[in-house]
């Protein structure tokens, strides 16, 4: 990308808004790559973690926000413990999620419809229900009857019950969801 059309491409509010978003000081990030070295996912991405957060740095909004690789990260935090200045680099790829959805640049439809799916069977259960969250995926995508086959067996050894279990503390679950949903208003 030539000099020019660098200038144009920039946001010069863009780093600033993830800053916000995410609590975190994107400035303090100097590409030592500790977090694409330590990244799970990696050899999966089409843009590294220290590219995205360069990215962003540089308030190349799209290059940050279109790429496959915000919908393949795990949010297993492996990248934030390795940061050496303390960065939640994993709090940044989910404000990117975020910011990438409300922009309607989502790469992966069947990874945010899972993600969706898994959200609101915690949402309505308090946590994980495994046949609630196959359920929802496969009517969001009409996808996933592929591996009906296993399920017999996940019942049967009780691994998918039909009925979610009731836990402790589903009302602060319930609050944590209710709290996002007046932040996002």
């Amino acid at each position: 990308m030539n000099i020019t059309r660098l200038d144009k491409a920039r946001d010069l509010k863009f780093k600033h808004q993830v800053e916000e978003e995410s609590g975190q000081n994107l400035s303090a990030c100097y590409q030592c790559g500790k977090c694409t070295a330590g990244c799970p996912g990696a050899q999966f991405y089409d843009r590294q973690v220290s590219q995205i957060m360069r990215a962003v740095q540089m308030g190349l909004k799209e290059e940050a926000l279109k790429n496959r690789s915000l919908w393949l990260c795990l949010s297993c935090s492996t990248c934030s413990a390795r940061c050496p200045n303390n960065i939640d680099v994993a709090a940044v790829m989910e404000t990117l999620r975020m910011m990438a959805r409300r922009e309607g640049w989502v790469q992966d439809r069947p990874i945010e419809s899972f993600w969706k799916a898994f959200l609101d069977t915690v949402h309505a259960t308090g946590r994980s229900y495994e046949l609630g969250v196959m359920a929802d995926y496969m009517g969001r995508t009409l996808r996933g009857w592929g591996n009906l086959e296993i399920a017999p067996t996940a019942l049967m050894k009780k691994k998918m019950p039909f009925i979610p279990s009731v836990i402790h503390g589903r009302e602060e679950v319930a609050r944590i969801f209710k709290r996002y949903a007046e932040k996002r208003s």
